[in-house]
């Protein structure tokens, strides 16, 4: 009997919390607020990564055809990278400042299985080429969203060759395939209703590489990050565009692209505000703290009214009717 089918997409769940962990552990590092908060959100963030990826292993093993199938979904596909992604945020943060020799090996282990896995993604694509219009922002995560949290993830543990190679693999990965992603949504119809979320992902790179080059250069804002801020800036503006599209979308689990890309652009504002110190910043930083985690906290209360319900997994499929809800089912369900 198959198991119950786990969406890839719930992978970023445990990545949107991971990033709120970020913000609130950056906020400590500034003396801002207590270390407490932070810690327990990386706590959950860990044992939700355990819960999706235990559902899904278990789905896999029922099916083991599944795994083969949802790795070479040109939609879906680029969500399993999160399965290695997320714990490489967990052992820089969570579990290298209480045991450093288990932190950098569980970080290595995670950011190697992030560039091979990275490396077949890249060598998928080329070998079965896609469609222009099956690309939606989701691509960036195995090589641009893996490189560059590798990156900020080896400079934590005290890896900067590491670090300074990943931020290579990240930042020019994000130049070639940001080309392509940025122009299939300028010049062909908007994605599909259920991968609509994932626009949200197009504010993560540049803010996500600022993160990644404050850990590897130090806290301060240079020209790096000056160059970076202001494509950063241009993107989370032109969300605002977006917004007619997102008010009509149901709440689905796609609506976690959200929560981590909207996160590392908290982070960069919290860096940016305590490094050029305006007037008012700290009451700025604290306002940027709580819309952040009223955004993460909301899509995650929603989550967990979904799963009282039970409405979060997608409903099984029958045989003759699987082609048609492929989108669907690859992204799981749509909710009220």
């Amino acid at each position: 009997m198959t198991a119950t089918r786990v969406p890839l997409n719930f992978l970023g769940m445990p990545f949107g919390l991971a990033g709120l962990s970020e913000c609130w552990l950056t906020m400590a590092g500034y003396g801002r607020a207590p270390q407490a908060p932070g810690e327990v959100l990386l706590a959950v963030s860990a044992l939700v990564w355990l819960t999706v990826l235990g559902g899904y292993l278990r789905y896999v093993l029922s099916d083991p055809p599944a795994l083969v199938r949802d790795l070479t979904d040109p939609i879906a596909g680029p969500f399993a990278s999160l399965a290695v992604i997320t714990p490489m945020l967990l052992a820089a943060e969570g579990l290298y400042p209480l045991a450093p020799g288990a932190g950098r090996v569980l970080l290595d282990v995670f950011l190697t299985l992030t560039v091979l896995l990275g490396a077949w993604f890249t060598g998928q694509w080329i070998y079965r080429p896609v469609k222009l219009d099956d690309f939606h922002p989701g691509y960036y995560l195995p090589t641009v969203a893996g490189g560059l949290i590798a990156s900020y993830g080896a400079a934590e543990v005290g890896q900067q060759g590491l670090a300074e190679v990943m931020f290579g693999l990240g930042a020019v990965c994000w130049l070639v395939l940001g080309s392509i992603i940025l122009g299939r949504l300028l010049f062909r119809p908007l994605p599909p209703g259920p991968l609509l979320p994932t626009l949200a992902i197009e504010v993560a790179p540049a803010a996500v590489a600022s993160v990644a080059y404050f850990a590897l250069g130090g806290d301060h804002v240079d020209t790096v990050i000056a160059f970076l801020g202001g494509y950063g800036l241009l993107m989370a503006l032109a969300q605002l565009r977006l917004l007619p599209a997102y008010v009509r979308l149901p709440f689905m689990p796609g609506t976690w692209a959200f929560t981590f890309s909207w996160a590392a652009v908290a982070t960069v504002a919290i860096h940016w505000l305590n490094d050029t110190a305006p007037a008012g910043h700290r009451t700025y930083e604290y306002t940027v703290l709580a819309a952040i985690s009223a955004l993460v906290g909301g899509i995650a209360t929603r989550t967990l009214v979904a799963i009282a319900r039970r409405q979060l997994l997608p409903k099984p499929v029958p045989a003759a009717t699987a082609a048609p809800t492929a989108l669907r089912t690859a992204t799981g369900p749509e909710t009220r």
